[in-house]
């Protein structure tokens, strides 16, 4: 190569979506021309591809709606559609070679959470990525911080700085920061009905690697629910490497970036069926691989009130997101139903010895807790949760063989993609 560039060979840099919603097309198209302009700053010369993986049941989206990615996007990008179609001409070529079986290709690749992340790096390694970065749907590459008592917003170069560190570090895998609305609980008036010790422990019962009471108190008490971005990290600076604390190196599922030229430190995402937890065990067996944690920001909008971001339009406040607003209760029953069916898996992997008597625990305090916020909802729904908590804790040895099979499947699939 000539010019600013090395003799090196090209980059290929991957962006894995694994998508439900149409918002994935907004994403692309307002954001292509930043990701070519953060790789136009590189060292090296980097290609982009960005896969998207796409699931028209989980809301009812119809299909041609993931399609709608604007014509010049593909002049200096490649878009691949992983399509239901693609996934299972995939199974069929990997069991027709007998190398690996067909359940077990039917297991690792598809659509979920985990499945879906499985599949894009699976693909990824299939098309030569030498990267991946993941990045959700209702995430943007921007940092807000508030300074003078004002919103001051920075982009960020979110590609960039995975590519620097990356090369720097030697890295198996760097990841960012989240800012906004990073959790999907809602701002709750607490009451004599509903006070804050029993907003603490329902928070308890339903926290894990990310969600803690402390964080969510802090957020509720002081910024209506928003995390703020560090000055000096949104400003890039205060990179570090992230150790083990003997259970797993904790990450999160997106501005997550995967070195493929080191498949063998990358694990497979796993949830149990119908739940979240992707990313945490994920985490759990990172215990070899470099982490660097690096000072760059995705601002989620969880509740997707801010789509104007995209567009360059910087709200001056970010409001409360009041439990009584429309779709609200369902979009925190549906988060609170993923992590609680997790938790028992979690909880299996870090201690045994203490699994029942935190179970237990569990169980006693959402049968307190679980009529208040049915009350508070107008609505039995959140019912679910005690019965859902019981069931996947008699279920806990299933998933954990499930766990274990998976990251089998994966170690002895990764190294037989090919690029038929």
């Amino acid at each position: 190569m000539i010019g600013r560039y090395n003799m090196e060979k090209e980059i290929n840099f991957g962006i894995g979506l694994v998508t439900g919603r149409a918002n994935v097309c907004d994403i692309v198209n307002n954001y292509y021309k930043d990701m070519l302009e953060q790789v136009g700053r590189f060292s090296e010369k980097v290609k982009i591809t960005i896969f998207i993986l796409f699931d028209s049941s989980y809301q009812q989206t119809p299909r041609e709606e993931f399609y709608n990615i604007k014509a010049p996007v593909y002049e200096n990008i490649k878009i691949k559609y992983i399509t239901p179609e693609d996934i299972k001409e995939q199974i069929k070529k990997l069991s027709a070679r007998k190398e690996i079986k067909n359940e077990d290709v039917e297991f690792f690749l598809g659509h979920g959470h985990a499945k879906g992340r499985n599949t894009i790096m699976y693909y990824a390694i299939k098309y030569k990525m030498d990267y991946l970065l993941f990045w959700d749907d209702d995430e943007y590459p921007v940092a807000v911080l508030k300074e003078n008592g004002k919103n001051v917003w920075l982009k960020q170069d979110n590609i960039l700085k995975h590519l620097e560190f990356m090369k720097k570090e030697n890295a198996d895998v760097t990841i960012g920061y989240h800012c906004g609305y990073i959790s999907p609980i809602p701002y709750i008036d607490y009451t004599e009905k509903f006070t804050e010790k029993d907003m603490k422990e329902f928070i308890e019962v339903i926290s894990n690697d990310i969600i803690s009471w402390e964080s969510i108190r802090e957020k509720m008490n002081n910024n209506n629910g928003v995390t703020y971005a560090n000055s000096e990290i949104a400003r890039g600076k205060g990179e570090y490497e992230i150790k083990s604390d003997g259970i797993g190196k904790w990450v999160a599922g997106s501005t997550l970036c995967l070195n493929l030229n080191n498949r063998e430190k990358i694990p497979a995402f796993y949830n149990p069926p119908l739940a979240r937890g992707e990313d945490t065990f994920f985490s759990t067996l990172l215990g070899d691989s470099k982490i660097i944690k690096i000072p760059v920001y995705h601002f989620h909008d969880g509740f997707l009130k801010y789509k104007g971001i995209m567009e360059g339009t910087y709200p001056k406040s970010l409001r409360k997101i009041n439990v009584k607003e429309e779709n609200i209760k369902s979009r925190f029953l549906k988060a609170t139903l993923g992590w609680i069916k997790y938790k028992p898996l979690l909880l299996y992997i870090k201690n045994r010895e203490t699994y029942r008597a935190e179970i237990d625990a569990m169980i006693g305090k959402l049968q307190e807790i679980v009529p208040k916020l049915n009350e508070i909802f107008n609505d039995n729904c959140f019912s679910v949760l005690l019965e859902e908590l019981k069931k996947y804790d008699k279920d806990v040895e299933q998933h954990y063989n499930d766990y274990i099979r998976t990251n089998e499947i994966w170690k002895e699939l990764k190294n037989k993609i090919n690029n038929d």
